[in-house]
Order: structure tokens, then C-alpha cells, then sequence
């Protein structure tokens, strides 16, 4: 089931990231925005699209706002997109979508929070965020041709600003995304917000998470080699 109830390790395939490499065709969608209306998820006019997965009940997602709030604001000719997926880590407070108005409520939550991107909501079913490779907080970036040119299954906010640099200059962005985990003073805030179950449900995934993400994901990119796609590339 998309919006599971209690989060589970198992809900994620933590070792195949299904998601559109550098150099392949961006999909895109029909979808609402958290402020009203529709809107094409590619329909942007910078440079480039900027686009990150994220939910109220995600603490990487929470935790990384601030940093990339700041690229934001740096890259005045770049459009940044929020994509709000199903909820990481629902609780008794933040529970799961059981409707699309429940999942425009928390993408409205979001807005009111201070995020200043643009936010733009999945169906029920997580059509698009699926389309994405499903992870709670992944990060494309994405060509005026609709091209991906730089693509982690996990958002390190520090290595996307030096992706966005290199891609402005005309450069491929050719950079390892290592995982980074927030603090945890701010899973902790994040996931009382959740509400009763949220916290117990991460705990209980937890040292497979920390397995997955930190050890397996981290030595699988420190012998690979990164995607260099020019940025203008067209696919």
C-alpha cells in the first residue's frame, strides 16, 4: 500500500533507486499546487528545475529546508519545486493520506511554515513521486529540455548547490552525493510532530536504515563513478 499507516524499512528498496538518471527524459505532470490551481510539474522558466521530495513527517526533508531556502535565494534564475510525497513517518497527529484534500491540507501546512518554494502536490496513489523512484527525499535537477542533468537518491543540499554551480558554468555535474543524516534534535522535533507511532515506528527501522543508507549506499558510491551529463543535454 503508497500511504502506509506505520512506517517500515521494507516499505523502500533501499539498495535499487528506480529513479531517472542523468541524461534521461524528466517525466512530467498535471498537479495542484499547495496555494491553489494546477500546474505542469516541468512548467518552469529558469535555467533549471530544481526539484526535491518532501513531507511534514520527513526529518531529511525538514532538516535540509534551511539550506536549500538559501539556494534559493542565491539562484534568483533557477525555479525550485517541492514535490509532497505520502508521509515518511505518519502518526497519530500526521497520519497517513486517506484523501487528495488530506494531502493538500499538509502540502498547505507546509506553504504556512514558511516554505517559499513552489509546492506541488502528488495524487493519492503517488503517481509522480513513484515516476521519481519513491524515496522520501530524493533531488533532480532538470534542463530547459526536460532533461535530467543531475539526480541523487538522497538530497545532500551542500553537493546540490555544487551541482547547480557546475551546471551554470556550463559544466557537467559530475559529483558523489554522500548520505548525510540530520541531527537528531531534528528527527526527534519532527517526529513528535508526527504524533504517537511515528517515533516508535523509525526507531524500529532504524538500524536498518542506518545499514542501508550510511554503510551499503556510501561504499556503493565510493565505487562507482558519477553520471557527467552536459547541461544542455537533450534526450
Amino acid at each position: 500500500m503508497y500511504n502506509y499507516d506505520q512506517f517500515s524499512a521494507k516499505d523502500y528498496d533501499l539498495v535499487n533507486f528506480r529513479g531517472p538518471n542523468p541524461g534521461t527524459p524528466a517525466p512530467d505532470f498535471n498537479l495542484t499546487r499547495a496555494d491553489g490551481g494546477h500546474s505542469r510539474l516541468l512548467d518552469f522558466d529558469g535555467t533549471f528545475l530544481v526539484l526535491e521530495m518532501g513531507s511534514l513527517t520527513c526529518p531529511l526533508f525538514q532538516g535540509r529546508r534551511k539550506t536549500m531556502s538559501a539556494l534559493h535565494r542565491e539562484y534568483q534564475n533557477v525555479d525550485f519545486s517541492v514535490l509532497y510525497v505520502r508521509e515518511a513517518h505518519p502518526g497519530a497527529a500526521i497520519s497517513a493520506h486517506q484523501s487528495d484534500d488530506d494531502k493538500q491540507s499538509c502540502a498547505a501546512l507546509l506553504r504556512s511554515d514558511g516554505e517559499r518554494r513552489k509546492v506541488l502536490v502528488d495524487d493519492l496513489n503517488g503517481t509522480a513521486h513513484q515516476a521519481y523512484g519513491g524515496y522520501p527525499n530524493s533531488v533532480f535537477i532538470i534542463n530547459r529540455n526536460g532533461c535530467v542533468v543531475y539526480a541523487s537518491d538522497w538530497n545532500n543540499p551542500e553537493t546540490t548547490g555544487r551541482a547547480l554551480s557546475l551546471l551554470i558554468q556550463g559544466k557537467p555535474a559530475d559529483l558523489k552525493a554522500w548520505f548525510k543524516p540530520v541531527p537528531p534534535s531534528v528527527s526527534l522535533k519532527i517526529l513528535r510532530a508526527g504524533g504517537k507511532g511515528s517515533m516508535a515506528d523509525f526507531l524500529r527501522g532504524l538500524p536498518r536504515l542506518i545499514w542501508n543508507n550510511l554503510v551499503l549506499r556510501n561504499i556503493r558510491l565510493l565505487r562507482g563513478k558519477p553520471i557527467g551529463t552536459p547541461p544542455d543535454v537533450r534526450c
